[in-house]
């Protein structure tokens, strides 16, 4: 009796520790397996592209009974530089646009009939299932970058140069893209600050800004449209439309702000191009004939010359994970 009670005995410590060790093993080897960690599957989307646009005109007279300059030459140029990402869920555009343009006459000397810069960034996340709203912040730079004159005979007043003026929109609201076309950004709270650095100009108390001071901010109501499309195979159209309304000073008098581009393109690199620029800031006052009245600002330009399109580039960006994640899914393979 005595033996088999050894024996059951024996036997159940056998399985007790065969048990145990088993357990531990199982143990040890959950414990040192590398946990699998989730891959940030998130990728940007880049696209860019832009245009360059050169014209040159001259004109000449010799004993021409109707008068005009005995010698004009003219040229303007334009470029363009955008830089579009592209993200599930998100979107970030970036557009540089940069004007130029000169003329030398006989009679009236040289002077510019072109200048300004013009910087739009904007980020948005989309908030629908369609992918037409997005909730966005927006800012945008515009000035110039030579000094500029208002002409009265041979008379020239100074008005402008770099940073004097310049305007610059910052807002959050939101941006209706329907397609890739066409974009509408509302937005209910906008800060607009009006720099005014030159000093002369300053003292001048030019373009809304106090007599001495650099700079004024307004906050209102901001909207702007931006429109581009290839209306045919050989003619394209790029607009884009600002309305500011300044909440606590006269927010019926909305400033404008409007660009427009036609390009009629009639060889592989010369095309024809019309720009309509309109204006209108009620504090900038220095129209009418005693120089102290607001107006709509027109500018229209006619041109024929080169054109130049920067090709339009696009690439992926992966995140490190990703690219680390396909780079050993690849070691793997060729084992």
């Amino acid at each position: 009796m005595k033996k088999w009670l050894v024996l059951v005995l024996c036997s159940f410590l056998v399985n007790f520790t065969f048990s145990q060790e088993v357990a531990v093993a199982k143990l040890r080897n959950e414990t040192s397996r590398s946990i699998k960690k989730e891959v940030d599957t998130s990728i940007w989307n880049w696209k860019r592209g832009g245009l360059y646009n050169f014209n040159l005109s001259q004109s000449s007279l010799s004993n021409w009974a109707a008068g005009g300059d005995n010698f004009n030459m003219a040229f303007t140029s334009y470029f363009n530089y955008f830089a579009y990402y592209q993200k599930p869920r998100h979107s970030w555009d970036n557009n540089f646009d940069l004007n130029l343009g000169f003329m030398q006459s006989s009679n009236l000397g040289g002077r510019k009939n072109d200048d300004r810069i013009d910087l739009l960034s904007k980020y948005g996340y989309k908030i629908d299932s369609v992918g037409q709203l997005y909730i966005s912040g927006l800012l945008n730079v515009r000035s110039q970058i030579f000094d500029g004159y208002a002409y009265s005979g041979t008379k020239a007043t100074f008005t402008s140069s770099l940073l004097s003026p310049a305007y610059i929109i910052l807002s959050a609201g939101v941006d209706y893209k329907p397609n890739n076309k066409l974009s509408v950004f509302f937005s209910p709270l906008t800060s607009r600050s009006t720099l005014v650095l030159n000093r002369s100009l300053a003292n001048k108390g030019k373009y809304g800004v106090d007599t001495g001071k650099y700079f004024i901010r307004e906050t209102g109501l901001f909207v702007t449209v931006n429109y581009n499309n290839n209306l045919t195979p050989t003619i394209s159209y790029r607009g884009r439309a600002d309305f500011f309304s300044n909440y606590y000073q006269k927010p019926e008098n909305v400033n404008v702000y409007m660009t427009n581009l036609f390009a009629f393109k009639f060889h592989k690199n010369f095309s024809a191009t019309y720009s309509l620029d309109l204006m209108y800031d009620d504090k900038v006052r220095i129209f009418g004939p005693n120089k102290n009245s607001p107006g709509l600002q027109i500018k229209s330009i006619i041109g024929i010359g080169y054109v130049k399109p920067i090709p339009i580039k696009k690439t992926v960006t992966k995140s490190k994970m990703v690219a680390a994640a396909e780079t050993n899914a690849g070691a793997n393979s060729n084992k």
